[in-house]
């Protein structure tokens, strides 16, 4: 048989094995976010938080906060918007692989988010070169937290799961991240705010035993323009070291009635400096409200 023959028949099963390999790998990977996703689900509670406030906004229960949040609600919500109860939000962008350098790579996403208990699953897609990709599952779960990471969804590269510094990780996301579903800032909804000067304040967030504090600041519209925590944990290897952490948020246009940002970037602030991992944009974003 001629060397060309031999080579194309070579290539051809390179092409299946690696095409079975996706394939295995993304019908499993599959498998265990919809369990995860179930447990999501199981979790979810939908009656009121504090009983005698209705599910709607209503600007009374905004009195005694501080100014720039108040600024901040009165600009992204209008009287008797629903409580968000859930939202599921696509995304796409470009993940930095390198720790101390620059390394940028696609991503695209599907995020799912339960406000209470508050509860996010967000499961991403990263490509790595031609042909291989990472299935990452970023999640916060029943006081839970979880970060995966497996090349084709079959082979783990990072995994940590649990209670303690993972779990406020995950929780500081979903906090972090509220102004896409901003009705869960509301003191009626668990927060505390404490003021610090006309564009900051701090929010406290507690679920179940975990607490933690994060630094909003605002802009001269009343917008959010990020949120920041001074130690949050960093997984290098699969030990998670805390330090300085910012979510900056950005592009604000209305959605379902609600103002919220379409851009987003997170980032670590090291001795060195801030260095950026995250950058994404909104591509869907789907609302349900309580009723």
């Amino acid at each position: 048989m001629a060397w060309w023959l031999w080579l194309g028949l070579a290539a051809c099963s390179l092409a299946l094995a690696g095409f079975g390999l996706r394939t295995t790998g993304s019908w499993r990977w599959a498998a265990r976010t919809r369990a995860l996703t179930r447990e999501l689900e199981a979790h979810r509670v939908d009656d009121p938080l504090r009983p005698g406030f209705p599910a709607r906004f209503d600007s009374r229960e905004l009195r005694g906060l501080p100014a720039p949040v108040q600024r901040y609600f009165r600009a992204v919500l209008t009287e008797g918007q629903p409580f968000v109860s859930s939202a599921a939000i696509g995304m796409k962008g470009t993940f930095n692989m390198a720790t101390r350098s620059e390394h940028w790579q696609p991503f695209t996403s599907r995020q799912r988010i339960i406000t209470r208990r508050p509860g996010f699953l967000w499961d991403a897609r990263i490509s790595m070169a031609p042909g291989v990709t990472a299935c990452v599952v970023d999640s916060y779960v029943a006081g839970q937290g979880t970060l995966h990471a497996a090349l084709l969804g079959l082979y783990t590269v990072a995994r940590v799961h649990g209670d303690g510094e993972i779990a406020r990780g995950e929780f500081m996301r979903f906090a972090a991240e509220a102004a896409w579903y901003p009705t869960s800032l509301l003191p009626s909804q668990g927060v505390r705010w404490e003021a610090i000067d006309e564009t900051s304040a701090l929010a406290f967030f507690a679920d179940d035993s975990l607490a933690l504090s994060l630094l909003f600041r605002f802009s001269q519209a009343g917008l959010i323009e990020s949120a920041r925590a001074e130690a949050r944990g960093s997984l290098v290897g699969n030990t998670l070291i805390l330090m300085p952490w910012e979510c900056s948020l950005s592009d604000y246009r209305m959605r379902n009635g609600i103002l919220v940002p379409l851009c987003g970037e997170a980032a670590w602030i090291r001795p060195e400096g801030r260095q950026p991992y995250f950058r994404g944009t909104v591509t869907s974003l789907d609302y349900e409200f309580a009723t």
